[in-house]
C-alpha cells in the first residue's frame, strides 16, 4: 500500500458549492475510485486549499489513473469539479491536484 497526499486550492465562491456536490458524490464515481484501487481516501479544507489523502492498494498506479481518466462518468464529474478548484502555482508539469511529499508516518 502506498499512501498519497494532495493539495490544490478552492476558488471561494465555489466552496460550499464544492462542499454539495461531496456531501453526494456519483455513486459510479465511487465505484470507479474503488475499482482502481483508492481506499481510504479524504479531502480536508483549509483557508481555500484542498488536501487530499488516499491509499494505493494496485500494482500499476499510471495505469489505473488512466482508466480512471478513461470512464465517461468520471470526466463528467471532473468537468464540474475543475472550475471550482485552483491548482496551485509549484504543481510539477501535468498535475492538477499537486502530489506531496510523505515526510513522517507512524503506525
Amino acid at each position: 500500500m502506498k499512501r498519497f497526499g494532495q493539495v490544490i486550492g478552492i476558488k471561494p465562491e465555489h466552496f460550499k458549492k464544492y462542499c454539495e456536490y461531496h456531501a453526494e458524490v456519483w455513486p459510479e464515481v465511487l465505484e470507479k475510485i474503488k475499482e482502481c484501487n483508492i481506499s481510504n481516501y479524504s479531502i480536508f479544507h483549509k483557508d481555500n486549499q484542498l488536501f487530499a489523502y488516499f491509499e494505493y492498494t494496485g500494482d500499476d498506479f499510471e495505469a489505473d489513473m488512466k482508466k480512471m481518466a478513461a470512464d465517461a462518468k468520471t470526466q463528467a464529474w471532473w468537468a464540474i469539479m475543475e472550475p471550482m478548484q485552483q491548482p496551485v502555482k509549484n504543481r510539477s508539469e501535468g498535475e492538477w491536484w499537486a502530489n506531496m511529499e510523505e515526510v513522517f508516518h507512524l503506525d
